[in-house]
């Protein structure tokens, strides 16, 4: 009994000391700190005076699926870095908070019809209604009229799986990264175009700053959403000049949205593809007043 009162309280201690991670990290082994002048070993750290001889320490994972505890350290703190960074704080003036910044999402193109939820108007639209509606070369009609529940299993599945790519959707999500990478240059050099400079010149009058985060839709594909503002060379210490306004910007994201892919060479039983951007594309202004606040924003990147 008092064996299994020792190892109670050894584990609420490491509960407590890992801040209630689901799967804390198991680390054994040493740490020696020594004076690079003199040689001599200031500090040492042996993971044997650990209770079990292990220390643990937070997975820092930012699923709340695989550890809620920690995932919800990182949404707090994403929430008060993206506010600070559109309303001033955490070292930023607020003087940010007059800066030309949007809110943009980022899809991924069609890769075949999926099961979805569409409301109007609070109303719940049919998934896929087609009259007519023809046999695909598998058999299966392509139309749903069904108004699925948001918690439906059925959401995101291919209403023919034979018919839907999914090597092109695999792909998609492998090279999202350098989708989103071309995009950034791209939007540089319109706004740089669309006054007369180079890329290069660009940075002597305005910096483009982004925060963003990867989301899984429902199909299993990935979409960006992002918070783009502009600031003066020096950073968010100094407004951008006047021309670059937020509907220069709003104009260099749709640019760039439509003209950046990514090839993909033919592999093993399949085609070459050209990856690009979906046609949902999202641009939204964020204002300290109005429909989309920064607070609205950050809560929704941090969520």
């Amino acid at each position: 009994m008092r064996d299994r009162r020792r190892r109670v309280r050894h584990q609420a201690g490491w509960i407590r000391a890992t801040g209630g991670c689901r799967q804390p990290i198991h680390l054994r082994g040493r740490v020696r700190h020594i004076d690079a002048a003199t040689g001599h070993v200031l500090h040492t750290y042996n993971t044997n005076r650990e209770p079990g001889g292990v220390l643990r320490v937070q997975c820092k994972s930012r699923r709340a699926s695989r550890c809620p505890a920690c995932a919800e350290i990182y949404r707090a703190d994403t929430y008060q870095l993206i506010r600070a960074g559109l309303a001033g704080g955490k070292g930023v003036p607020a003087s940010v908070s007059a800066h030309p910044a949007l809110f943009v999402t980022l899809t991924a193109p069609s890769f075949g019809p999926v099961h979805t939820r569409r409301e109007q108007s609070g109303k719940v639209l049919p998934c896929h209604p087609r009259r007519d509606a023809e046999e695909c070369p598998h058999g299966r009609v392509i139309s749903c009229t069904a108004r699925h529940g948001d918690q439906e299993s059925r959401l995101g599945e291919p209403l023919c799986p034979e018919c839907y790519d999914y090597a092109a959707s695999v792909t998609f999500n492998a090279l999202a990264p350098e989708l989103w990478r071309r995009f950034t240059l791209a939007l540089r050099r319109h706004l740089a175009k669309l006054h007369g400079l180079t890329v290069k010149e660009l940075g002597e009058h305005l910096v483009v700053s982004f925060a963003k985060v990867v989301e899984y839709q429902r199909r299993g594909v990935v979409h960006f959403h992002a918070v783009i503002r502009l600031d003066g060379p020096g950073g968010p210490d100094g407004p951008p000049p006047a021309w670059a306004d937020r509907d220069a910007l709003a104009q260099a994201v749709r640019h760039a949205a439509g003209a950046v892919s990514v090839p993909v060479p033919a592999l093993a039983g399949e085609p070459a593809r050209v990856l690009r951007w979906g046609t949902q594309l999202d641009v939204r202004p964020i204002a300290m007043h109005g429909e989309l606040t920064e607070q609205a924003v950050a809560g929704y990147i941090a969520k």
